[in-house]
């Protein structure tokens, strides 16, 4: 861990400061937490700091599985204000580091190896950005969430538990910093998302009569504009924050277009010159402003010890910057002894975009490390998780001679799997659990199928806060009283992908009401706060939901057994009664081989919500010869239930290879809904 005081001390006003600071660590060989040697080894686990924990659970009681479903049984609670809940998740919650610090263990316990954490860096005191992408302060932590001390503290306790610590940054835009002011206007009209001027137009630009009269105002703190010079900010809620950000040259200025505009591989295309809704744009290809967001993000590595980055929008970035970006990141680790500094991509737009970026960055790993597969992947892996499409149509996805980003995902270690995360770009704004029937005997554990297939294809899987869980939003039958609030398919609203774990009673005080200090330790009293299953006030860190024991132990079987991790891959064909070996149709078993020199690991999944289901499933005739046995390292119904269990297919227990001509393959029997089943080949 990093024990330079200097870096300690009050954060620096200018980058000069940073730079200064920076040079001292490069001296002083300070030793830090070294990378893993393979991020497939990796189990990630994503997290909002504002919706995580508080570390006052202990104060709450908690939310136990049997009054979830009392409440998916009631169909209508007098007592409960559905808008104000609606309402509260719009607003900060009050989750902290220090919350997360008190929560290593339950992550641990869950078999979580890297912890992602959401971005953390100040934000503007009057807006609701809890979310963390709207930074005014890119130097500092924001007091809502703690200090920099507190954040330091995180990531050395995370690494003393074996836990690596990425920290989610943001390039692409500043936060709601300042304001255009159209000619005629006082600086504090200053307003957000005027019409995009295509490049290379802005508003201000002194060679274009019709715009040249509009003004940049930076925003005090309470959101109005105040001056048109850097040199006025003056307090810490001002503006923006390091000095050398407080120029307008370094922002495009282009108003508010689409982001889903313009070639994505054209610099100068809307979507990589529009501000963000009411964020605005870096124009990264200004000289100094990519270094300067580099040097900020350096310091955090410096000061925090921290093992990688996600990057956000970085479709939005053009491919020149992220690869000088990525690539001064990575080098400045390597210098602190990080030799493979995990730098993963936010890229929205699906496989293309994907695979467009991926191709062009990765070379010999010297610049974008992998991409979220947050595209057409995460909405199929759903359906496939819920047998409502066959296995094949998300192992497929991993084709090694496809044109897309499937090559890159057969590799392993260039794809992050997400099955929910806080903004589902494609598809529904709602969890994986959501639309599970209430009556449903496998609602609380079924998103464990789909966990499965994350953790044991190829790749490095991401569980999302809360899907251990089984987060599902309010019971189907209560649904009715927010559909005026956002809970509508297609609906742009992420709130209802972020509710707290910590099950705070209210939030925060009103941030537009209420200065820093007020809302850091004070609530508001008038709404409740914005707890899971539409609840406030009690806690979800249940370590024996259904979800979480069966994760556990699949996250358990992935450490202990390398195959699981690095082995290739192949999808296995399956003998149903009456039939011959094939690959099966949607909602029956889905079967894979992980194969590692003359070692085969099978893993089998029930996909299907309601019935037990089985077949004959094809293993490796070249590696199994007569007489061979697989042993059973993971059922999931059995680790559900213990000693209790009576049915097939026992932990430690043997299955025999049967041949059929050159066929060789294993009875699997009685696999009961959302259960799986891996099985290793005994020497």
């Amino acid at each position: 861990m990093v024990e330079l005081s200097a870096l300690s001390k009050n954060r620096p006003e200018t980058l000069s400061e940073v730079n200064a600071l920076l040079d001292q660590v490069r001296r002083s060989r300070i030793q830090y937490f070294p990378s893993p040697t393979d991020w497939r080894d990796e189990v990630l686990y994503f997290l909002l700091p504002d919706r995580f924990s508080d570390g006052k659970e202990a104060s709450r009681e908690l939310l136990r599985r049997n009054e979830i479903i009392d409440l998916r049984k009631t169909a209508d609670r007098p007592d409960w204000n559905w808008k104000q809940w609606a309402d509260s998740g719009k607003r900060w919650q009050g989750g902290t580091i220090n919350g997360i610090r008190g929560k290593l263990d339950y992550l641990q316990n869950l078999g979580v190896t890297t912890l992602w954490v959401g971005p953390v860096f100040k934000q503007r005191v009057r807006l609701d950005s809890y979310h963390g992408y709207g930074i005014q302060d890119f130097l500092e932590v924001d007091p809502r969430f703690g200090t920099r001390q507190d954040l330091k503290d995180l990531v050395k306790e995370a690494h003393d538990k074996g836990i690596h610590v990425i920290l989610d940054i943001i390039i692409n835009h500043s936060g709601d910093n300042w304001g255009y002011v159209e000619p005629g206007k006082e600086l504090k009209d200053a307003r957000n998302v005027p019409p995009y001027l295509p490049w290379p137009d802005f508003y201000g630009n002194p060679n274009n009569s019709s715009n040249s009269g509009w003004l940049l105002a930076w925003r005090d703190e309470f959101e109005k504009g105040f001056t048109t010079n850097g040199q006025d900010i003056k307090g810490l809620h001002e503006g923006v924050w390091p000095r050398e950000l407080q120029n307008p040259e370094i922002y495009t200025r282009a108003g508010n277009g689409s982001l889903g505009s313009g070639d994505v591989g054209d610099p100068h295309a809307e979507n990589k010159r529009t501000d963000f809704f009411s964020l605005k744009d870096f124009a990264l290809d200004t000289p100094n402003t990519l270094s300067f967001l580099a040097t900020c993000f350096k310091y955090w590595i410096a000061l925090t010890d921290c093992d990688g980055f996600r990057i956000d929008t970085v479709k939005h970035i053009s491919l020149e910057d992220a690869r000088n970006f990525c690539g001064g990141i990575r080098e400045f680790a390597e210098t602190l002894g990080k030799r493979n500094f995990f730098l993963v991509g936010e890229l929205a737009g699906g496989d293309d975009v994907q695979d467009f970026y991926i191709d062009r960055l990765a070379i010999l790993q010297r610049n974008l490390s992998a991409a979220l597969d947050i595209g057409q992947a995460r909405t199929t892996l759903t359906d496939v998780g819920k047998g409502l499409r066959p296995g094949s149509d998300y192992l497929n996805l991993f084709a090694e001679n496809t044109q897309d980003f499937g090559s890159h995902r057969s590799l392993g270690n260039r794809h992050v799997s997400i099955l929910d995360d806080h903004d589902h770009v494609f598809g529904k704004k709602l969890r994986f659990s959501a639309e599970i029937p209430d009556d449903s005997p496998v609602k609380d554990h079924q998103v464990v199928a789909a966990c499965a297939l994350q953790l044991f294809t190829l790749g490095i899987p991401c569980i999302y806060y809360g899907t251990e869980q089984a987060f599902a939003g309010p019971a189907q039958s209560q649904v009715q009283f927010i559909r005026g609030e956002g809970w509508i398919e297609g609906s742009f609203n992420d709130r209802y992908l972020r509710e707290t774990m910590f099950g705070a009673s209210h939030p925060r005080a009103n941030h537009e009401n209420n200065d820093l200090d007020t809302q850091v330790n004070s609530a508001d009293t008038t709404l409740p706060g914005f707890g899971a299953f539409g609840t406030a006030g009690k806690h979800c860190f249940d370590t024996n939901s259904p979800a979480y024991v069966r994760i556990a132990t699949l996250c358990k079987a992935r450490v202990e057994n390398l195959i699981l991790r690095v082995g290739r891959q192949y999808q296995r064909q399956i003998r149903l009664p009456g039939t011959g070996f094939e690959f099966p149709k949607a909602g029956e078993l889905i079967a894979w081989s992980r194969i590692l020199d003359n070692l085969e690991a099978i893993c089998i999944v029930n996909p299907n919500g309601a019935a037990t289901r089985g077949g004959d499933v094809v293993v490796a005739a070249e590696l199994c010869p007569e007489g061979t046995e697989f042993e059973v390292i993971v059922n999931t119904a059995e680790a559900a239930v213990g000693s209790h269990f009576g049915g097939a297919h026992r932990k430690n227990s043997t299955v025999p290879v049967k041949r059929l001509g050159d066929t060789a393959f294993i009875e699997i029997r009685d696999v009961p809904p959302a259960e799986v089943l891996v099985l290793v080949k005994k020497l």
